[in-house]
């Protein structure tokens, strides 16, 4: 399912991060212009870490240890300047939140998520990874009495508390992509890829989601005394569709349902509803309600139409599934790709068989990681190379976008470690990428300058692969 298309993307993201930020990772600067709501917001950030950092320290075990005071995240926002000068200010006097900090640490403290982060038995929560995301966005956000706090600050406005969120998202999504070495670098990308997996069986799941909403309609529009002759004898075509039965009633990909956990895609109704009506007020639902018969294969046909027309164009949608999960804003092009080659190669087969195991094999298994380790070993040579072949006259090699810079990297890389790939593959690949992730030049720049690179590693004998290969 995972194929090395989405690897690459993959890679190349995390290289931009990780190069970047030179494994440093800082919290978010004032928003500019410092409009009144702007700076409320910021300031409210500003407490809101120093509030997590308070409350990492105040929740201990027995013997007075503290494991949210041992994630990387609570000491990473420490040693930012601006948290260390707040908090040494709290010390002298009352925070913010000092009137309801220990009753939001006892719950934090009590919660099924603190016990299992403490314990370690849930894979979905890496300890030094999701587990402020986590605690913020269900326990300490939701807090009543925290929001009481919030809501009697200067200059309080509702947009201000939702810019604050937006802005700890951010910090949240630059913890992700920072890295202090490989091993936590080679983590994200692990858990990147199996986030890409989940979203794959989410958006498959999801017209089972949609179909049993309907069917719960239509049951209570029946129900009511003033049920309309169409609403006691409605069109089930929707609800009876031959796709969505072969899918639900399917062992396997139930049982990665079970494993994810059944509301899968967007757990707030009000947004499966309004998903819903969007796909009911489409042209496509319109004719397809309206064939004189139907089969297996246009039932398919009907929903890999709706995926691309609607619920992958669909904004709110689209909102919702980045809300779920940092990684997956990136993910959503390339996922829905194979969501409809899996719908056409379901009609075409009638099976489930091909799609269940993540990787192909288990070349492309470490694919990933060997790029991604390769890149970083040799970065100063591959830069190198690059610079060499750059036409000072044309470009400034300081200049150049560093998108690029990490796409002809990691393209170099992949070319002269991995034999089996044919070059043009590599190549076709890389270029594809700068053309989606970096600037409107930078397929025809990324190209040209790779071709010059590859000439002279050849002409060195420094290339394992044949350039007639590309020809």
């Amino acid at each position: 399912m995972i194929n090395r298309v989405l690897i690459r993307t993959k890679v190349v993201q995390l290289l931009y991060s990780y190069l970047l930020v030179e494994n440093r990772f800082s919290i978010e600067s004032q928003p500019m212009p410092p409009t009144k709501e702007k700076r409320f917001a910021y300031a409210l950030y500003l407490d809101m870490l120093c509030l997590m950092a308070e409350l990492a320290d105040d929740i201990r075990q027995r013997g007075g240890h503290s494991p949210l005071a041992e994630t990387r995240f609570v000491k990473r926002v420490t040693a930012d300047e601006k948290v260390k000068a707040l908090l040494q200010k709290y010390r002298l006097t009352e925070s913010p939140f000092s009137t309801i900090e220990s009753q939001l640490a006892e719950q934090i403290k009590n919660s099924g998520l603190y016990k299992k982060f403490v314990k370690g038995d849930d894979s979905d929560l890496p300890s030094d990874e999701k587990i402020w995301q986590e605690l913020f966005q269900t326990i300490i956000m939701p807090d009543p009495a925290l929001n009481r706090v919030i809501s009697g600050r200067d200059n309080y406005t509702l947009g201000g508390v939702e810019r604050m969120q937006g802005i700890m998202e951010e910090t949240f999504k630059n913890f992700y992509a920072s890295a202090d070495d490989i091993p936590d670098a080679l983590r994200t990308l692990r858990m990147s890829m199996e986030k890409a997996q989940e979203l794959y069986f989410r958006l498959l799941w999801l017209p089972v989601q949609l179909v049993q909403l309907r069917e719960r309609e239509i049951d209570e529009a029946r129900a009511r005394y003033t049920a309309t002759a169409e609403e006691r004898n409605p069109n089930l075509r929707f609800v009876e569709n031959a796709y969505v039965e072969f899918v639900r009633g399917n062992e396997s990909i139930n049982d990665v349902i079970d494993r994810y956990g059944r509301n899968m895609t967007v757990d707030d109704e009000p947004m499966l509803r309004a998903l819903l009506r969007a796909i009911m007020a489409s042209d496509i639902y319109k004719e397809y309600m309206e064939f004189p018969t139907t089969d297996f294969v246009n039932d398919c046909e009907f929903w890999k139409n709706i995926y691309k027309h609607v619920i992958f164009v669909n904004p709110d949608f689209l909102e919702a599934l980045e809300e779920k999960s940092v990684f997956w804003n990136d993910d959503i092009d390339t996922i829905g790709t194979f969501v409809l080659k899996t719908v056409k190669r379901i009609a075409d087969k009638q099976s489930f068989a091909s799609i269940m195991t993540p990787y192909k094999d288990e070349e492309d298994a470490v694919f990933g990681a060997e790029l991604f380790q390769n890149v970083v070993k040799n970065k100063e040579e591959l830069r190198t190379y690059i610079n060499e072949a750059l036409d000072t006259r044309l470009w400034d090699a300081d200049r150049l976008a560093f998108m690029d810079i990490v796409i002809l990297m990691t393209a170099i890389a992949e070319i002269q470690n991995f034999p089996k790939i044919p070059l043009q593959v590599s190549i076709n690949e890389y270029v594809e990428i700068a053309k989606a992730y970096s600037t409107h030049k930078s397929g025809q720049f990324v190209h040209g300058l790779l071709a010059k690179i590859l000439k002279s590693l050849s002409e060195q004998g420094l290339l394992k692969k044949r350039l007639s290969d590309t020809e």
